[in-house]
């Protein structure tokens, strides 16, 4: 049976189908609360936000214990049913109004120009048409309106950058719910038309191996106001 949202009740068939990657994922991203620091990162994705912000593929909703009072509602979408479930649960245990509804980062079943903020966590990697998910992020938000982005994607030099277009071409991508970990999260934002504001590289874990997922940007990009005539 399709699973209804938190709050609406709406009924809606699922996007996405990984439900063995999903139930792993689950698990691995809890412990990576405390272990990886995940925890922190999360709180400095999500400071200062406030109005209405929507949430791109939210997995189990680790999010929303982070995010701040300010906040007036959280429309998260998440394609994935298990994770989705996990996400309706940590919805019901959240501070702030978190709507859980299922959807596609490539065709948002939102209003245009509805939302004040938009957050991608992880996100970017595993969408099946970035620039399409990125023109709906544009569409949603205001003009003006700000997205909060933290993705890992490729880096470590060119060692590392071969072993990671090599591994999106063969065994990662089936493997890990659609993940690519040689994409280019802040030129992809870019090329969308986003104005970017600060980011910084952070290391994931910050200190132990190298992996091909280590590599990480944490940010800000807005939506460019129109200019005033």
């Amino acid at each position: 049976m399709p699973l209804r949202s938190a709050r609406s009740g709406k009924v809606s068939r699922d996007p996405v189908h990984h439900p063995l990657f999903a139930r792993c994922y689950a698990r691995i991203s809890v412990r990576a609360e405390t272990r990886m620091g995940m925890a922190g990162v999360r709180e400095r994705l999500l400071a200062g936000l406030s109005g209405r912000v929507i949430e791109i593929g939210a997995g189990n909703g680790l999010n929303f214990a982070h995010y701040p009072g300010a906040v007036s509602e959280v429309v998260a979408i998440e394609p994935e049913r298990v994770l989705r479930q996990l996400a309706v649960e940590s919805a019901l245990r959240s501070e702030v109004p978190v709507d859980v509804v299922p959807g596609a980062a490539e065709a948002l079943p939102v209003k245009s120009e509805a939302f004040d903020a938009a957050v991608v966590s992880l996100v970017l990697c595993s969408v099946r048409d970035v620039p399409r998910a990125l023109g709906e992020i544009r569409r949603v938000l205001r003009p003006g309106g700000e997205v909060r982005f933290f993705e890992h994607g490729r880096g470590g030099g060119r060692a590392m950058t071969l072993t990671q277009r090599a591994l999106d071409r063969t065994l990662w991508p089936p493997l890990s719910g659609g993940c690519h970990v040689a994409r280019d999260p802040v030129g992809a934002l870019r090329d969308a038309g986003f104005e970017l504001g600060p980011y910084r590289q952070v290391l994931m874990p910050e200190k132990g191996p190298r992996l091909p997922t280590s590599y990480c940007v944490l940010g800000t990009a807005w939506r460019p106001a129109p200019e005033e005539p």
